[in-house]
């Protein structure tokens, strides 16, 4: 049986979100996963990503000193290190720590075509926000949301220069996949990386028993991978977003009756 690489985006900051996503995607997953939590100071010790950034600001803003430019979160840069770190053997798949699966992750895979680079969803480029609801800056760019969640071919060979490149060239040549050419990069259903509070609503489709609590029969079709891209219902102000329950619901899962959740049990191991 296939196994799949599952790379996980990892900020310390955003710890609780880590868990909560691996979680929902081992508990729903057909297939074996090996989950890599992608840790930026792991990697910086590695050697693997050397890019330096400074605070600015009275809110923490970080500014990466290569572009000049903002950005967010730990991984940022780090994703696109995933097809070296799988050794450029097979697919991977890569997602921010913001997401909640509500389905398998085998019929992704199936999805997996060898003649793509890399497979996203290929989302409208410019969002309407400014600022994420921690007060972070959201800096538009080409095919912005994109690299959020990649379907890596990293055997394929126009891939195979990127952890070379990716500690100097701008966060938007990166984002907007352009070490790629258009017809290397393939495009996964909307569902997989549907974008809380962004995206219009998918068609009505079935709904499964256990989210019928959250609302009525006719229901827009459960999207598969649900991205809190403008913040996570545990954040003020986040509450209410589309399919906050849900999030909330797997986390108190990861924490029924005191039970670790899997990065506990792996400290435990350790």
């Amino acid at each position: 049986m296939n196994v799949l690489p599952l790379y996980i985006g990892y900020d310390e900051r955003e710890h609780e979100a880590y868990d909560v996503c691996r979680a929902s995607a081992e508990r729903r997953s057909s297939i074996p996963l090996h989950v890599v939590r992608l840790d930026q100071a792991s990697l910086r010790r590695s050697g693997w990503y050397t890019r330096e950034w400074r605070y600015e600001g009275i809110e923490g803003q970080r500014v990466d000193l290569q572009d000049g430019k903002p950005f967010s979160t730990d991984f940022t840069f780090t994703r696109f290190l995933v097809p070296a770190l799988a050794m450029h053997q097979g697919w991977a798949l890569y997602c921010d720590c913001d997401f909640l699966f509500t389905a398998d992750l085998g019929p992704l895979l199936a999805l997996a075509d060898p003649k793509y680079a890399a497979m996203c969803v290929k989302h409208e480029p410019v969002p309407r926000e400014t600022l994420k609801m921690n007060g972070l800056q959201q800096t538009a760019y080409r095919r912005k949301n994109w690299s959020s969640l990649i379907l890596w071919n990293c055997a394929h060979r126009s891939n195979a220069a990127l952890a070379r490149i990716v500690n100097y060239m701008t966060g938007q040549w990166l984002h907007a996949f352009q070490w790629l050419k258009d017809d290397e990069i393939g495009e996964l259903p909307l569902k997989w990386n549907w974008l809380s509070g962004v995206s219009a609503p998918l068609p009505v489709g079935i709904i499964p028993g256990e989210i019928r609590a959250f609302g009525g029969e006719e229901m827009p079709e459960l999207p598969c991978g649900i991205h809190f891209t403008l913040g996570l219902p545990s954040i003020h102000g986040c509450e209410t977003a589309p399919y906050a329950p849900l999030w909330l619901r797997e986390r108190s899962s990861c924490r029924l009756a005191g039970l670790p959740t899997p990065t506990e049990r792996l400290r435990a191991i350790g």
